[in-house]
């Protein structure tokens, strides 16, 4: 699963919560909630009549130089924060709660100084909010979109090592500030431009519902009401307070590493053979957060697919070793365990990926359908929850949202020259970046772009799925496959699956951050500048912040120590796959393989079939394949989250509703800055002074034989 999201899944509102894994990224959209959200604005007071006496500020005041500052400040953070998910399991929670939460209590503090001083020229506003949560969310989505976890570092000699295929020279790129600035810059604006001339369409003719741009504006509009205010207060503080502890909680653990296999993340909490097998509690306050946010569904998914693999099936093929694969294979081998972990959990992840794309594709291809032919008759789109009658009445809030989302439009002169500029000069720089990634290959993907990012950013407003790593991988097989063996096709296919993901991801971002904007008046015009802006920002400060980790951590990327990049490997081995066939399977795997791939298929139609109450009982695929290669470990730490959270809501129920997404997004935050100081002393040569290991009994026994003697 994945951000696609960023990671724009919001778990606000009603506090549900999402993930999103950077494998198999198919985002899983609590939809009900968005859509309960409209649902409810038309049985309960008009929320424009309670702001109908603040004028809205020009597109320009919603611009604001400190709306830009406290965005550049939250997005180093959240960078912090994504890199890291990233570089441990790849799952990655909405972090727009956060976002909304510390971009309004800065602001909010920083105004109210300036008004008892008297110097206050221009007031807080919700717009000027949306601002800075599209702003902060676009700086950090970058961090996921950029491929540092998956398909970018998947170039690298490191990745190239643990896959043995394919690892001479010209599939192989390690990074570099330089390359990494200029590959984003290059690639991350087209998908910007390909969907302006379509918002209109999207937001009011078709009436899309963007579950999690109408949450975000919920959000935000809740905020800048006295109630809200009020509440939006508390919340920080709880953030606060469990920031501060998360944070003192890494550093305490900080000390305790002094080597390999070191500290509180290696301690055997469900005991020795457990650990072996990757099942304890590491404690660690992030995934403990993330469980919080993340539903339950999510994971008890997770749950299964690690007793699944690491508990049955790891354990039942290492009994094969001398007959499916050679005993004497290192342990990072793709021909031997390794490899059926790794190609297991892609045949998982793909038949997951080509259910949800199908299905996404037709529902999308059906509402359109729909929609053309009912054009003139008042009807809507099928899941709109709307009645005919809502094309002959307009709300107050409608119309007045109507009429500002129409006033500043964007030319469409803008989008064509923009996306043709970005087009041309991709083009010709791609190709000096990648040699092995010719022009041809890059028009092609233009060509075909515009209608897979409207695709995605349709099927993401019915449905709040983004397929964008879909078809980041439609671009590995594809383009890999043209390309060939002998000239550099891993690469090749790796690089144009960043081209992909970068065009629909950043494409169906837009479109929610336009709802977001037409539900709180902030005008189009400002929606695209911030989102520009916090692009332009995300393309420096990611590549820095990975760069930090890349050079801080020197072991990063190597399985089982503390940033394996897990997908980094599976997409490398997908670009293999792609290239060179099933000759780079073990044993037995394809077989294994292809019952996992239609094993991932069948469940997916089955939750479908059987209705979205009985679904909550049936594991969902994607989930599922995340510990096939990671390990259990983190799943642990998601189920006590969980817990916590089901436990509290026993406890008080409306407490949990208004105060466990931030206390989620305190641990998470915390624990994640607390990467940016543990990196500052790596590279300084600070070590920590102690090291706490466990061992059983009978090595303890020969260690204190060994130390007498």
């Amino acid at each position: 699963m994945e951000r696609s999201t960023s990671t724009r899944k919001v778990e606000h509102g009603d506090e549900n919560g999402v993930i999103v894994p950077i494998g198999g990224d198919d985002k899983r959209a609590e939809m009900e909630k968005g859509k309960a959200g409209e649902d409810d604005e038309t049985n309960t007071e008009s929320i424009e009549r309670v702001f109908e006496c603040k004028e809205v500020p020009p597109w320009q005041s919603q611009l604001t130089v400190r709306a830009f500052v406290v965005s550049f400040v939250l997005g180093v953070m959240f960078t912090f924060i994504v890199m890291k998910l990233n570089l441990t399991t790849g799952i990655i929670p909405s972090l727009n709660v956060s976002a909304g939460l510390l971009g309004f209590f800065f602001v909010k503090s920083w105004t109210k100084f300036l008004e008892k001083s008297g110097l206050l020229n221009q007031p807080f506003t919700r717009q000027e909010n949306t601002v800075i949560q599209t702003c902060v969310v676009a700086t950090s989505g970058i961090a996921f979109s950029g491929g540092f976890g998956s398909y970018l570092f998947g170039m690298s000699e490191i990745i190239a090592k643990e896959s043995t295929e394919a690892n001479n020279t010209q599939n192989i790129k390690n990074p570099a500030l330089g390359w990494m600035i200029g590959f984003l810059f290059i690639v991350s604006f087209l998908g910007l431009f390909s969907v302006v001339p379509l918002r209109k369409i999207m937001i009011i003719d078709f009436k899309l519902i963007y579950p999690s741009g109408t949450a975000t504006a919920h959000l935000i509009n809740s905020f800048h009401t006295p109630q809200g205010a009020k509440l939006a207060k508390k919340q920080v503080r709880a953030l606060g307070k469990f920031f501060s502890f998360s944070f003192l909680w890494g550093f305490f653990q900080w000390f305790f590493t002094a080597g390999d296999g070191c500290g509180f993340v290696n301690f055997p909490t469900l005991g020795l053979k457990a650990f072996e097998n990757r099942f304890y509690f590491d404690f660690s306050a992030t995934y403990v957060g993330v469980g919080m946010i993340c539903p339950y569904l999510i994971n008890i998914s997770l749950l299964v697919g690690a007793i699944l693999s690491w508990g049955i099936m790891w354990p039942l093929i290492q009994d094969r070793k001398g007959d499916w694969f050679s005993a004497e294979l290192p342990a990072s081998s793709l021909h031997g365990l390794q490899g059926y972990r790794v190609f297991i959990a892609i045949g998982m992840i793909l038949g997951d990926g080509l259910y949800n794309f199908i299905k996404v594709l037709g529902h999308t291809l059906f509402g359109l359908y729909h929609q053309l032919r009912s054009k003139n008759s008042g009807s809507i789109i099928p899941g709109e929850g709307d009645s005919p009658t809502d094309r002959s009445y307009q709300s107050y809030d409608d119309q007045r949202r109507t009429e500002l989302f129409l006033k500043d439009k964007i030319p469409t002169y803008v989008a064509v020259i923009g996306y043709v500029g970005i087009a041309i000069i991709s083009a010709v720089a791609l190709p000096h970046i990648f040699h092995q990634l010719k022009w041809y290959y890059i028009v092609v993907i233009y060509l075909f772009a515009p209608t897979l990012a409207f695709c995605n950013a349709y099927g993401c407003g019915l449905t709040d799925w983004s397929l964008a790593s879909t078809y980041g991988k439609l671009a590995i097989f594809t383009i890999g496959a043209w390309a060939g063996a002998s000239h550099g096709g891993v690469l090749a296919g790796l690089a144009a699956c960043g081209v992909m993901m970068n065009i629909v991801s950043t494409a169906s971002d837009l479109m929610q951050d336009f709802k977001t904007g037409y539900m709180t008046l902030a005008s189009p015009r400002s929606m695209f500048v911030s989102q520009v802006i916090g692009t332009a920002m995300g393309c420096v400060i990611s590549p820095c912040v990975f760069w930090l980790f890349y050079n801080a951590f020197h072991n990063i990327g190597t399985p089982g120590t503390q940033y394996p990049a897990p997908y980094a490997l599976v997409y490398r081995n997908m670009a293999i796959l792609g290239v060179q066939g099933f000759s780079a399977l073990p044993k037995n795997c394809l077989t294994l393989c292809i019952v996992f791939f239609v094993g991932a298929i069948v469940i997916n139609g089955i939750r479908d079939a059987v209705g979205k109450k009985k679904a909550r009982f049936i594991p969902i695929p994607m989930a599922m394949a995340i510990p096939f290669y990671i390990g259990s470990y983190f799943v642990i730490d998601m189920c006590v989250g969980s817990l916590i959270l089901f436990v509290w809501g026993k406890i008080n129920k409306a407490k949990r509703d208004a105060f466990g997404a931030a206390v989620a997004s305190g641990l998470i935050c915390g624990d994640g800055i607390w990467t940016l100081p543990s990196s500052i002393l790596a590279l300084a040569g600070v070590n920590p002074p102690i090291c706490m290991k466990f061992l059983s009994r009978t090595t303890n026994a020969r260690v204190d034989a060994f130390l007498n003697s």
